[in-house]
């Protein structure tokens, strides 16, 4: 089989002689392959990448060497989906201009056809959908001629229009409602199937593109409902109710095979027929926070179920899938093998392969012919390059709290050499660090430092108990795990030389690190962070409503702390206790954790006479979706590093 690699898309990837660090760039760049996906026939694949200045796409045919290219720009990538076998979409984010001071980040979807021509933007017509900050596509038909089911938006008429007038709740006075679109790939145009009430968030689809779930959420009240209708009926029934909208975590999704939901109850994963008849146990489940659902987006099917500490553990329900995944992880021992995308008959798959040591590839697998072929590397540059090796490993925060960690040691660190130490905790805080190549990680490492990652107390993905254990405790217990983790590595790291580094929440530590804990560390890095938690909930507030379900998560994360006591825990209010050097580092164009923060920061900094550094980067958003702003990035924390945390 004849499979152009996607490559030559690319500059050629320099190799690196063992003792010289590539440079920032090279870590920095946006993946050279940053998603890729098969049709459903199999014939064809498309390749979302390119150069670290232009996003591109690309469809290789199979069998044949032609490879036909669509050049992007300098444009923010966001997914990749086949709709059909003669349509790609491709989720693509642009700014959109309001007046002089306001802006949206918008998410559309492009469809594409396999000559890399655009055929058309999704509702690029309809002007109501045109105030959705993002597009969800909830599904594609399997028909002669595919459509796009697109969540999109309606005019609700004001009050007197709305669904239900019996009485007047928060929201009814709002200009849309939700919306469900049936779109054709080919002129974006489409019908709407389903309206919503001011209520609606969201629909799950079966593969004939009809509404099978619809999901209210209350904002007033937060009340969850989720409803159903069985193929064959036009009537809603109520399914799921929860008086919170945290019980939508116990709900998993639709599969249109056995027409059912999937939920979870007690240590159970549950499968509900839509049409009636008992609930069956599908799988224990040890705990929710820690499960996730793999799906076949062909079939709409439940496939698999992933969970693990150090790496994710996967138990396949569909035998098919689990045997090409066992052959491939075979292949590829001790890598984590990822099932990407296949084609409708399962006969051909993209599989992504990773390690914390080893950059992304891509590869696609012929199952009939045992074939690999390689479609090309993330971090092309780094071909060849030692990298940090990275271990698992878990400490007793001082209550006794167990916390997984990785941490990752310097390629070619001589015997008995103990390095400075990054501190490296994650954003969220309700996330986790993967195993997976990180950027920043690696680079850290391949400058001379031990790196340290704790999934403290917050993090998903350890049990819900670890997950509830981080409420009310930001500046507190959470913190504290990051400074119990200096022990558990005091034999392979110079703990008396530790630095702090972080992004959004992440940025937050490092601040709370220089300020509350400053004798433990030498500087600190606060990438994209908060430093005052009263400001970052009034704002909240301002863009969601003061009693919007994103206000009341924040506010229970929070611990329902009352304004005047968030200062004590505001690194801003607490500048002049600060101790080592902060570098502050944060995107112009960022709309989860305003650029204010670390001005606001830096002005009480110089106030207090602290010793810090502050640079914007006036085109960057919150995840630094650019290789210019990564680099920037790479490069500024190297220099600081190098100043204040010197290798030698």
């Amino acid at each position: 089989m004849k499979v152009l690699c996607a490559a030559v898309l690319i500059a050629a990837a320099a190799t690196y002689a063992s003792a010289q660090a590539p440079p920032a760039s090279a870590f920095g760049r946006l993946p050279g392959v940053e998603m890729a996906a098969i049709s459903p026939n199999s014939q064809n694949f498309a390749i979302l990448g390119g150069t670290p200045q232009e996003r591109t796409i690309s469809f290789a045919t199979l069998d044949r060497p032609e490879l036909k290219t669509l050049r992007l720009g300098p444009i923010d990538t966001v997914g990749l989906r086949w709709a059909g076998d003669e349509h790609v979409l491709a989720r693509i984010a642009r700014w959109q201009s309001y007046g002089p001071r306001t802006a949206y980040r918008l998410e559309r979807n492009l469809a594409i056809t396999p000559e890399a021509r655009v055929a058309s933007g999704l509702l690029e017509q309809d002007a109501a959908s045109g105030y959705m900050v993002s597009q969800p596509v909830l599904g594609i038909t399997d028909e002669p001629e595919p459509k796009a089911m697109v969540l999109g938006l309606r005019l609700s008429g004001g009050p007197a229009g709305g669904m239900d007038t019996r009485l007047k709740r928060q929201g009814s006075e709002s200009d849309f409602v939700m919306s469900l679109w049936k779109v054709d790939p080919k002129t974006g145009r489409g019908q709407i199937v389903e309206r919503g009430s001011f209520d609606t968030s969201s629909w799950e689809v079966d593969n004939k593109g009809e509404a099978r779930v619809r999901i209210d959420l209350v904002e007033f009240s937060h009340a969850l409902t989720i409803w159903t209708r069985p193929k064959g009926s036009q009537r809603w029934q109520q399914s799921i109710k929860a008086s919170d909208y945290e019980g939508l975590a116990d709900y998993h999704g639709y599969s249109d095979p056995e027409d059912a939901i999937y939920f979870s109850q007690g240590d159970k994963l549950m499968r509900r027929p839509l049409a009636g008849g008992p609930d069956v146990a599908v799988a224990d489940i040890k705990d929710r926070e820690s499960l996730d659902l793999i799906w076949d987006l062909q079939r709409t099917s439940l496939v698999g179920l992933s969970s693990g500490g150090e790496k994710p553990v996967i138990k396949w329900l569909d035998a098919e899938l689990g045997a090409a995944h066992a052959t491939l992880s075979r292949a590829f021992k001790d890598k984590h093998v990822q099932l990407a995308s296949w084609s409708k008959d399962r006969s051909r798959f993209v599989v992504r392969v990773t390690a914390p040591d080893a950059p992304a590839t891509w590869h696609l697998y012929d199952r009939p012919r045992k074939e690999l072929s390689p479609i090309g590397p993330e971090y092309p540059e780094l071909d060849g390059v030692a990298m940090g090796k990275t271990r698992w490993l878990t400490y007793k925060a001082r209550d006794g709290l167990e916390i997984p960690a990785y941490l990752t040691l310097p390629p070619n660190l001589a015997a008995g050499a103990k390095p400075p130490l990054i501190v490296l905790p994650h954003g969220g805080p309700a996330a986790r660090d993967e195993y997976d190549f990180d950027f920043l990680t690696q680079f850290l490492a391949t400058r001379g430092y031990a790196v340290l990652r704790p999934q403290f107390r917050g993090s998903t993905g350890f049990g819900r108990a670890h997950w509830l254990a981080g409420r009310g405790e930001w500046g507190g217990k959470v913190q504290t795990d990051l400074l119990d983790g200096l022990a558990a590595v005091a034999d392979v790291a110079d703990t008396s030389k530790v630095c702090v580094v972080g992004a959004s929440f992440g940025g937050y530590s490092a601040l709370v690190a220089a300020t509350m804990h400053p004798q433990a560390y030498r500087c600190a890095v606060s990438i994209s962070g908060i430093s005052d938690l009263a400001v970052l909930a009034s704002q909240e507030g301002s863009d969601y409503g003061d009693v919007s379900v994103a206000m009341k998560a924040l506010r229970r994360d929070l611990g329902n702390l009352k304004q005047e006591q968030l200062q004590p825990l505001s690194p801003y209010h607490l500048a002049k206790k600060a101790g080592p050097p902060i570098l502050l580092l944060h995107g112009e164009k960022d709309v989860v954790v305003d650029a204010e923060q670390s001005r606001m920061m830096a002005n009480a900094l110089r106030a207090a006479g602290k010793p810090h550094e502050l640079v914007l980067l006036p085109d960057e958003d919150h995840y630094l979706s650019s290789s210019a702003g990564r680099t920037q990035v790479l490069t500024a924390m190297e220099g600081f590093l190098g100043k204040h945390l010197p290798v030698r």
